[in-house]
C-alpha cells in the first residue's frame, strides 16, 4: 500500500476512492471499502482511501475527552489489511475545513486526486459548514465526469446501524462484545509498553502498562483480553490475559492506566509494541481494603478471564 500525506503531483489517477474518517474501521467502513474494491476491480483501477488526520473533532473540540477508536497507526494497519492500494491521509486543520464543498470536489477530488469513482456512506458531509452532501456530490460528479456510489450503513443483528458513536457508547458502558459485533473484531488498544510502579509484580501479578492518552477511555474495570506481543520479525504472537483499566483507587492513584497481566508469558516487555484486545467485561474498577483483598480479587479475575476466553 502506498501512503500519501499530501495530494501533490505524482498521485496515481483514476482510482476508486472510498472517503471517510474510518475511525474504528467498523463494518460500515468495510462495506464502503468493499464496494470501492468491486468498482476498482471492474475498472482495473487502484483502490484508494481518502481520510484525514487529525480527526476533525480534535480540531474543533481540542479539550474534549479522548474519543478515538483507532489512532493513526492502527487505523493505517487496518486499512492496509483491507487490501487498499493507495491511502491518502490528508492533514485536517481549520484552513482545510474552510474549503467550500465545491472546491473539495473540483479542487481536491478531481484536480489533485483524479478520482475515477467515489464511494461514501449516506451520512457523508464535506466542505465548509458541512454544506456538501451525497446529493451535491452526485450533481458535481455528473458535470465533472466521475462516478459516485452512496451506501446505506451496515446494521448489527438488532437492526441498528454500525457507527463509531454507537461503538464508543458500548465501550464506555462496559460492553466490549456489543462493540465487537459492530466492529467485526475485538476492539484493541496498542502502543509501547511503559514503565509502571511495579506494584503488580510485587503482588504476584506482573503487568504491562500501556499509555491510553490518544484512545477513547472504556468503562473502568477488569477485562478478559488477548494480548498481542510483537516479535523481532514483526509477527504478532497472541496470549490470553486479564487487564485493568483504572486509576488504582486502592493505592490512591491519579492517572489512568491499562495494566495487562499476560498469562503464561515470561520475558521483558518494556519498550516493545503490544496490542491488547478487550474481549469481555469482568467487573467494575473498585477500591479494596488492602493488598490481601486485592490479591484475592485478582486471582478471581484471572480465573474468570480464563473461563471467558476458553468460551
Amino acid at each position: 500500500m502506498q501512503l500519501f500525506r499530501h495530494a501533490d503531483a505524482g498521485v496515481p489517477k483514476g482510482a476508486a476512492i472510498a472517503i471517510g474518517n474510518f475511525d474504528g474501521m467498523h463494518l460500515g467502513h468495510r462495506a464502503v471499502i468493499a464496494e470501492a474494491r468491486r468498482i476498482a476491480d471492474g475498472k482495473r483501477a487502484p483502490l484508494a482511501i481518502l481520510t484525514f488526520e487529525p480527526h476533525p473533532r480534535s480540531v474543533f473540540a481540542p479539550n474534549a475527552p479522548p474519543f478515538r477508536l483507532t489512532p493513526f497507526r492502527p487505523k493505517t494497519r487496518l486499512i492496509e489489511e483491507a487490501g487498499v492500494d493507495l491511502l491518502f491521509t490528508l492533514r485536517f486543520d481549520r484552513a482545510f475545513a474552510a474549503r467550500t464543498a465545491e472546491d473539495f470536489v473540483a479542487g481536491l477530488l478531481v484536480a489533485k486526486l483524479g478520482a475515477g469513482h467515489v464511494v461514501v456512506g449516506q451520512d457523508f458531509t464535506f466542505g465548509k459548514g458541512r454544506a456538501g452532501n451525497p446529493a451535491l456530490l452526485r450533481d458535481m460528479a455528473a458535470k465533472l465526469g466521475f462516478g459516485v456510489t452512496v451506501l446505506v450503513p451496515e446494521s448489527d443483528s438488532g437492526g441498528k446501524h454500525a457507527s463509531a458513536s454507537r461503538i464508543r457508547e458500548h465501550l464506555a458502558q462496559g460492553r466490549p462484545r456489543a462493540a465487537a459485533e459492530l466492529l467485526g473484531r475485538d476492539w484493541e488498544i496498542e502502543g509501547r509498553v511503559a514503565q509502571g510502579d511495579k506494584r503488580g509484580r510485587e503482588l504476584g501479578f506482573p503487568t504491562a502498562n500501556l499509555p491510553i492518552a490518544n484512545y477513547l477511555h472504556p468503562a473502568p474495570g477488569v477485562y478478559a483480553v488477548r494480548a498481542g506481543v510483537t516479535q523481532k520479525d514483526g509477527a504478532v504472537r497472541w496470549y490470553d490475559g486479564v487487564a485493568n483499566f483504572g486509576n488504582r483507587p486502592t493505592f490512591a492513584g491519579q492517572d489512568w492506566r491499562l495494566e495487562t497481566n499476560i498469562f503464561d508469558f515470561s520475558g521483558d516487555l518494556y519498550g516493545r509494541h503490544l496490542r491488547v484486545a478487550l474481549v469481555d467485561f469482568i467487573r467494575p474498577d473498585m477500591k479494596f481494603g488492602g493488598a490481601d483483598e486485592l490479591i484475592a480479587a485478582m486471582h478471581d479475575d484471572a480465573a474468570k478471564a480464563r473461563a471467558m476466553l476458553r468460551a
